[in-house]
C-alpha cells in the first residue's frame, strides 16, 4: 500500500509538507505543491479512509500520550490524567490513554483511524525523538513540558526554571550557604526529560547568583537509594542546613529517615520540596513546597486544544509562575543571622 511517506520520498519533500498539502494547514508553494499532487496522482496514493473522515467529523476523543516508565512516579502521573479527563468532560469529550513507548507511531495509527480528536503528550525530553511525528499530525497537539525547539508547538508547563531558582532562594533568604538536592532518578536526567533538565538548570544558576554551595545526588526511586543520597549530601564537611527533593517517590521517607540520623526539620535541617500540593500537604510532616499545579496544567492543556479544533490557536508556549507555600519545614540557617 502506499503511504504518505513514499510520497514524500517520490516528492523530494518532507512528510509534513505532504500533509500540509493535503491538510491545508499551512501555506506551501505553488510548485511544491504541484510536486506532490503529481507524486499523488503517479503513485496513486489515497489518503486514509479514517483522516478523511476526521476531517469533517469528530469523535469528541482526546488522545493523551503518556509512557509508563518505571522511573515515573504513577500517583503524579495520575493526577495529571484525572485533571485531564475532569477538563475533557467539561467540554463533553472522552480521553483515550496511550502509554506505549512506542514513538509518534502510534499516535499517527489512532489519528489515522479516527479514534481521536486531538493529542496531549506528557514525559516530554529537550530532544524528543515523537516531536517530528507530531508536527506532521494534522490534528491540535499539546505538550505538558517543553522540547528544545518549540517551533510550531503548543505547550503548557510549569516554569521548572524558575521553580529551581525558587527553592534556592527561599532558602537563601533564610541564611542557608551550602544546600543539598535530591533530585529526580538517573534514568530521567539520561533521558534529558525536559523539566528535570530546566530544574536543575534554574537550581544551580541560582545557587550561583546567591553565593551557595550546592551538592547534587539524582536519586532512584527506593529507600536504599534515598538512604545512600542522604549518606553522601549529610557528610559533615559539606555543612549542609537545607535540603530541596524533586522525587516524589521518596518524598514521605526523607523526614522520617533524617529524624533516624537525629537530624530535626526544621531546626537542622530545613526541606523545601517540589510536588503537587495534595502530595506535600499529606505527608507524615506536610512539607513547605514549591506547587507543581496539576489540575491548572491539564485545564489549560484541554482549552489549548479545544481553541485549535475551533481553529483559533496560534502556536504558543506557556510556562506558569512557581509558588511557595510554607507549610513550616523551612527555618532560619543554624548559628545564621538573616540579614
Amino acid at each position: 500500500m502506499i503511504t504518505i511517506k513514499d510520497v514524500a520520498k517520490h516528492a523530494g519533500v518532507a512528510i509534513s509538507t505532504v500533509s500540509y498539502v493535503l491538510s491545508g494547514k499551512r501555506p506551501i508553494s505553488a510548485a511544491t505543491s504541484q510536486r506532490v499532487h503529481r507524486s499523488i496522482s503517479e503513485l496513486g496514493f489515497h489518503p486514509n479512509a479514517g483522516a478523511r473522515a476526521l476531517a469533517s467529523s469528530r469523535t469528541n476523543v482526546l488522545a493523551l500520550v503518556v509512557p509508563l516508565r518505571t522511573d515515573l512516579n504513577l500517583p503524579v502521573i495520575m493526577q495529571f490524567v484525572s485533571s485531564i479527563v475532569t477538563a475533557a468532560r467539561g467540554h463533553d469529550y472522552d480521553v483515550l490513554l496511550l502509554t506505549k513507548e512506542s514513538g509518534a507511531d502510534e499516535v499517527h495509527r489512532v489519528i489515522a483511524s479516527a479514534r481521536a480528536d486531538a493529542v496531549i503528550v506528557m514525559d516530554v525530553e529537550a530532544r524528543d525523538p515523537r516531536i517530528s511525528g507530531l508536527r506532521e499530525l494534522d490534528v491540535p497537539v499539546v505538550l505538558i513540558g517543553v522540547p528544545a525547539d518549540t517551533a510550531w508547538l503548543n505547550c503548557v508547563d510549569l516554569d521548572f526554571a524558575a521553580s529551581g531558582a525558587c527553592t534556592v532562594e527561599h532558602l537563601a533568604g533564610l541564611g542557608h550557604r551550602a544546600v543539598g538536592l535530591i533530585g529526580s532518578p538517573p534514568a530521567v536526567y539520561e533521558r534529558k526529560t525536559g523539566y528535570a533538565k530546566r530544574f536543575l538548570s534554574g537550581f544551580t544558576k541560582s545557587a550561583r547568583k546567591h553565593g551557595v554551595t550546592v551538592h547534587v545526588q539524582p536519586c532512584a526511586p527506593s529507600y536504599t537509594a534515598l538512604s545512600a543520597c542522604l549518606d553522601s549530601l549529610l557528610e559533615s564537611e559539606l555543612a549542609i542546613t537545607g535540603l530541596v527533593v524533586h522525587n516524589e517517590a521518596v518524598l514521605a521517607d526523607v523526614v522520617l529517615e533524617l529524624r533516624r540520623r537525629d537530624r530535626r526539620v526544621p531546626e537542622d535541617i530545613s526541606v523545601i520540596a517540589l510536588c503537587p500540593d495534595a502530595v506535600a500537604a499529606t505527608q507524615p510532616v506536610p512539607l513547605t513546597s514549591v506547587a507543581v499545579p496539576v489540575e491548572e496544567v491539564g485545564s489549560i492543556a484541554v482549552e489549548m486544544l479545544m481553541r485549535g479544533l475551533a481553529g483559533e490557536q496560534s502556536p504558543e508556549v506557556r510556562l506558569l509562575d512557581p509558588q511557595v507555600t510554607d507549610r513550616g519545614t523551612t527555618l532560619t540557617a543554624p548559628h545564621t543571622a538573616v540579614r
